[in-house]
């Protein structure tokens, strides 16, 4: 059977003549720090999974990028790759218009590892075959190896409960491939051959994979050969110098909102250009309880950087009036910050640069992953909600590092504890915990609901166990009683929840006694507000924030 990218015969001809030359010669990275890290690229075709994968291995002490399954061969040179991963995805191969493995992945002679839909392309592309299985087989299964030597299990048992998520298997393998474990409904759970290819019809990235950090590290380590130098101090040392390059002699503001990302990113920006740069605090009237204070006395005490306090809040409070969409307030949001920006950039003089903390969750969420096979969650508004012409060049010093590589790298630079280890807050403020209409009146009953949430969080010594916790300002009233007579009031939704990159997280099993306090607290000293209800959703399927 012929593939449809490159011909069986074409793709073991080059296969052999990479073990003659330095592995992935055709792909020339132009890029110097990309010539020296070792990244390991991640094709995504669609897997509700794609982002957890790029999570363990960045875990693993490997740079990795998850790009998108039609990525041109350029926007991969510049990784300079040590490896592939082939992400799961809905489609089935044989579906018209099924995305394929570029023929440049197989032409580079690297270790590729596919999983689940991502093996079953290997086996077609590579002139297997691949057929709906009797059984379907979705959930927990015990994987079983075969009599192999193969790397990708090195120091794991005869048996291991694996994930399985699919519909079709791999009815025969193509050629030069040996299967390397199997499951009682999948004869070909694993297969792999001599030249680094290996294909997992199951999912190690997922937690219910319990063995799977040590398959991926075994991946990683004995097939592509990694060293394990992804780590804050070294990428301190790259983006100070990226920055420098950057930059050159040009003039930085960088927008600071009092959390961690701003922080970790200013400080890095400093330390590359030192005063090229001036820090700029936007009060824009979204802000929590005494925020510009607190952050105002954080930043003079913790960052030696110039610094400037500019009160926006009419100008912001403006743009929302009548908004109700929560897309259109991002993007409104987002319009007015760079607006204020380039306004305080005049006063300043000739400025080049805008600086922003955004995080890699931030730019997956809010690109759909640049590929048709995923949707958009929201637009955020540091990246999406921007407006297309800027008179100023962004620098993102964090826009491919999950939250908590930030905050080590934020230690690393020794920013305090207390500043790294804060809660996210969202960029749009409280306006996208105000469902509906932005009102100063509404904002200041959120402001109170939220800081005796917060309160009593950390009361209870909970604040640095939970990802977020925070109040939400519905749009609904509710009937009540007070002493005797009747309330018709706001209802408050209290949100807390676990995780670990906000890419997935789960609803916080807070203590009866805690949501006691917090509803009393509420209804007691928040004027207009009658009810309080707890949130128990997870993400998926909702999103943490309400909008």
């Amino acid at each position: 059977m012929a593939t449809s990218d490159i011909e069986v015969s074409t793709y073991l001809d080059v296969a052999k003549k990479s073990e003659e030359s330095p592995a992935g010669a055709q792909l020339n990275p132009p890029d110097d720090h990309a010539a020296s890290r070792e990244t390991v690229v991640i094709l995504d075709f669609g897997s509700q999974y794609s982002q957890l994968i790029a999570r363990r291995v960045r875990e693993a002490r490997v740079y990795c990028e998850l790009v998108p399954c039609d990525a041109s061969p350029q926007r991969i040179a510049g990784l300079n790759p040590r490896g592939f991963i082939l992400s799961g995805g809905p489609a089935s191969v044989y579906e018209p218009d099924a995305p394929q493995i570029p023929a440049f992945v197989f032409e580079s002679g690297l270790p590729i590892l596919g999983i689940c839909y991502g093996m079953q392309l290997l086996a077609y592309q590579l002139g297997g075959r691949v057929a709906r299985s009797e059984k379907r087989e979705y959930g927990h299964a015990v994987l079983y190896k075969n009599d192999s030597a193969s790397p990708i299990f090195a120091g794991m048992p005869a048996s291991i409960p694996v994930w399985m998520s699919h519909g079709d298997q791999i009815s025969e393998m193509p050629p030069g491939f040996s299967a390397l474990a199997y499951t009682n409904n999948s004869p070909v759970a694993a297969m792999g051959n001599d030249l680094g290819i290996i294909g997992l019809q199951f999912h190690p990235e997922v937690a219910h994979t319990p063995q799977g950090k040590t398959i991926l590290h075994n991946f990683l380590y004995e097939v592509c050969g990694c060293k394990g130098t992804w780590t804050a101090g070294n990428f301190v040392t790259e983006s100070v110098d990226r920055i420098q390059r950057q930059v050159g002699d040009g003039k930085v503001i960088c927008a600071l909102s009092g959390g961690v990302d701003s922080a970790v990113a200013a400080t890095l920006i400093h330390r590359a250009v030192e005063d090229q740069l001036t820090c700029i605090f936007v009060n824009n009237g979204l802000l929590r309880r005494d925020e510009v204070e607190r952050t105002m006395n954080q930043f003079h005490k913790n960052m030696q950087v110039k610094f400037v306090l500019v009160d926006a809040a009419d100008r912001f409070l403006a743009r929302l009036a009548g908004v109700i969409d929560p897309e259109e307030k991002r993007r409104r949001i987002g319009g007015e910050f760079i607006r204020v920006f380039e306004d305080e950039a005049q006063k300043l003089g000739r400025i080049d640069f805008l600086a922003q903390g955004t995080l890699y969750p931030d730019v997956i969420e809010s690109t759909s992953r640049e590929t048709k096979a995923a949707a958009k969650i929201k637009t955020h508004h540091n990246v999406g909600g921007l407006p297309e012409n800027m008179r100023m060049s962004l620098v993102e010093p964090l826009r491919y590092l999950f939250k908590d590589e930030v905050r080590e790298v934020g230690l690393a630079l020794g920013l305090p504890e207390d500043m790294v280890f804060r809660q996210p807050f969202p960029g749009p403020g409280l306006a996208i915990r105000i469902i509906g209409e932005v009102t100063r009146d509404r904002l200041e009953t959120l402001r109170a609901a939220d800081w005796i949430v917060v309160n009593e969080i950390k009361k209870a010594k909970l604040y640095h166990e939970l990802w977020q916790s925070f109040a939400i300002l519905t749009p609904l009233r509710s009937v009540g009683v007070m002493g005797d007579g009747r309330t018709y009031a706001n209802v408050v939704a209290v949100r807390a929840v676990t995780s670990e990159d906000a890419m997935t997280a789960d609803w916080a099993r807070l203590p009866y006694d805690v949501l006691a306090r917090i509803s009393s607290r509420i209804v007691n000293e928040v004027p207009g507000v009658n009810r309080v209800v707890y949130d128990i959703s997870s993400k998926p399927p909702s999103t943490i924030e309400w909008e």
